[in-house]
């Protein structure tokens, strides 16, 4: 990580008000596709790591049981938090966490997990411990959309910034999916630096959720 996570908190607290209009064609093309592919049944729990002002987590929301949002920027959540008001959906939380430490109750059942634009300010050894705390929820399905490389980056048009960000490619990503029992089972190219990712658990959840849990003690 670049920066530490205070200082992103801040960064991204300083811009919550606009942030939702600076975003680009790319970034509202891939907050689309995170939310068509996580398709909660209404009974689910769907946690949002990284949630921000709440783009996926309050699309989501109509649609499953509940849906936990967490982010480490205050910020950004008050934001997210006045437009669940707006909509009146009362069953979207937003807290503070973090992708290694996402402060959800270990008896609270976690059936999806997503993510939108927020794990490449991770290094990728961090990534992986991510994804590790991702998979150790026992959701059976994770749905990421992130900045990442298909190829090398254009230098003279990178879409991240160097000095804060630390996108990964695409298949060191899928690596740690695969690592942690998971089928990567579509991988949507949505520009040559942003893609979409759609894990799938592999066997028992059960048994795969406990020694994922014992792994991230």
């Amino acid at each position: 990580m670049k920066k530490t996570v205070e200082e992103h908190a801040a960064r991204f607290s300083e811009k919550a008000a606009e942030y939702d209009d600076s975003k680009s064609d790319e970034y509202h093309a891939c907050a689309s596709l995170v939310v068509d592919y996580a398709d909660p049944d209404s009974d689910d729990v769907v946690l949002d790591l990284g949630a921000g002002t709440g783009a996926i987590a309050l699309a989501l929301a109509p649609h499953a049981e509940r849906v936990l949002a967490r982010d480490i920027s205050e910020g950004m959540m008050e934001e997210g938090r006045r437009k669940a008001d707006e909509r009146g959906l009362a069953n979207v939380e937003f807290a503070y966490g973090e992708f290694r430490e996402p402060e959800v109750d270990s008896d609270q059942p976690i059936d999806i997990v997503t993510s939108n634009f927020a794990l490449h300010h991770l290094a990728d050894d961090e990534k992986r411990e991510a994804i590790r705390e991702m998979a150790a929820t026992g959701a059976r399905r994770i749905v990421l959309g992130d900045v990442a490389f298909f190829e090398e980056p254009d230098p003279d048009a990178p879409f991240y910034g160097p000095e804060v960000d630390d996108p990964a490619t695409v298949g060191t990503l899928v690596e740690a999916f695969t690592d942690e029992g998971f089928a990567v089972t579509a991988v949507e190219r949505v520009h040559d630096q942003v893609a979409v990712i759609v894990a799938e658990r592999l066997g028992d959840r059960g048994e795969d959720a406990e020694r994922g849990t014992a792994r991230s003690r």
